[in-house]
């Protein structure tokens, strides 16, 4: 389930994370969104802050597919890991991303990231107590690799 964030929070994700983010539509209708970035400190990296699928496309590959358009681009041309957090409920995004690891024959290390602790009293979604988030590390590969195999 995802967090909830301010409407001003993912109007600045698409202003600024646009080549580094992607919107599916079927039609006229959102399908799916991936919300990513390059953290400074990390500048072979692309973090994934958040993958949302609508529930008609789910269990399709769209997140994967979503995945690997954002690894082709041109502003992922440095990138050699793709970092994530998932809570430790969250099966389907962690199936996801071990798949995913898996697909580009590479690791998937995972460690706690933040403890639940760090949230304090904030409920997550379903108001139950927000999880801690475990990382999830994916990496080395090759984008330029990735890039070929798709074209």
């Amino acid at each position: 389930m995802l967090d909830v964030n301010s409407v001003y929070a993912y109007l600045l994700v698409g202003e600024h994370y646009s080549q580094t983010s992607v919107v599916a539509e079927v039609g006229d209708q959102l399908a799916g969104f991936i919300s990513a970035y390059c953290p400074p400190s990390k500048p072979d990296t692309v973090f994934v802050w958040q993958v949302g699928v609508a529930e008609a496309g789910r269990g399709r590959g769209l997140a994967t597919r979503m995945l690997y358009e954002i690894l082709k681009r041109p502003a992922c041309s440095h990138v050699r890991y793709l970092d994530t957090t998932v809570g430790p409920t969250n099966e389907a995004s962690m199936a996801l991303f071990r798949g995913f690891a898996a697909k580009l024959d590479t690791r998937c290390e995972e460690e706690e990231l933040f403890a639940s602790e760090l949230f304090g009293d904030h409920e997550s979604v379903d108001g139950e107590p927000h999880e801690p988030e475990i990382l999830f590390r994916i990496g080395p590969f090759d984008t330029a690799a990735i890039r070929e195999s798709a074209e």
